[in-house]
């Protein structure tokens, strides 16, 4: 990694973000027009694979010898390497994006040693960039640090804004985890649950993860995405002083690429409510054991 000028990647990952985010706005997508992978809920439109294209072209011209890994183009048993890896979400929040609701990010990070390195997220319909290099703290369009404000006490989930997803997965043993588990979060303490504030289904794990490094949400519990959805936002979350552990109970040290993440904002109390959310955990999630 010491070989590696990682401003300047950073300076240009960002480059290639904002000149992507053009074709996003100007796209003119319909829920008639995505196709789907998996299921009518797993969508993909013509625009995310030609946002894909363009930043990986324009990474493999500025970086030949780096690896790329993206949504659009990833295929079973592809495996991110400790080579350095540009890992590319074209547009995070499909969903979001054919229905015209404007919570959708470009989601472009480096791996380097399997470690996220840098994250770049950047929402081109309001304009939202993230951005952090590890080791040196994120950022709000550049200039402001993350996270916006000093870090309070999280004292415990009862005092928790806590981010989920439903997911493409509707069926089986990990939607049962899921949903019997938001019930958990939801309920009262008396009856056995977190009582949280509430729960909060916005459509992107990049832009959720970067809601919690801001502190605008405590806690982002989820299973079943992906390395091109976590990696950017791993970055910024952590340079912003949160955690990332396993979405299952026990595992402090999760993988970039193991799919089950649950993020905690900056501040006293981390520990704790990591143990008191595992706790309430209804099963195992299978998705990638």
């Amino acid at each position: 990694m010491s070989d590696l000028d990682l401003q300047e990647i950073h300076d240009f990952m960002i480059s290639i973000a904002l000149k992507a985010a053009d074709m996003i706005t100007s796209a003119h997508p319909t829920t008639g027009a995505a196709g789907s992978k998996i299921n009518s809920v797993d969508l993909v439109t013509e625009t995310d694979r030609a946002v894909e294209k363009v930043i990986s072209t324009s990474l493999h011209e500025k970086y030949p010898t780096f690896e790329f890994m993206g949504e659009e183009t990833y295929k079973p048993g592809d495996v991110l390497t400790p080579a350095p890896t540009f890992i590319c979400d074209p547009i995070d929040g499909t969903t979001n994006f054919v229905h015209r609701h404007p919570y959708v990010s470009i989601s472009l990070g480096l791996s380097v040693s399997l470690v996220p390195t840098i994250g770049v997220v950047y929402n081109p319909f309001t304009s939202t960039l993230y951005s952090a290099i590890l080791g040196r703290g994120a950022f709000l369009n550049r200039t402001t640090p993350l996270p916006l404000h000093p870090p309070t006490p999280i004292n415990g989930l009862s005092n928790c804004l806590v981010a989920v997803e439903w997911g493409s997965d509707r069926s089986g043993n990990d939607f049962a985890v899921k949903h019997q588990t938001f019930a958990k979060l939801a309920a009262r303490k008396e009856d056995g649950g977190g009582m949280v504030h509430s729960l909060r289904s916005l459509g992107s794990a990049a832009l959720n993860l970067c809601e919690v490094a801001r502190g605008g949400v405590d806690i982002y519990w989820e299973a079943g995405c992906w390395a091109w959805d976590v990696c950017a936002g791993w970055v910024i979350l952590k340079e912003a002083g949160g955690i990332i552990v396993d979405a299952n109970p026990g595992n402090w040290e999760p993988r970039v690429e193991g799919r089950r993440y649950l993020a905690v904002r900056g501040g006293e109390g981390q520990r704790e409510v990591v143990e008191e959310l595992w706790g309430l955990v209804q099963g195992r999630y299978k998705v990638g054991a």
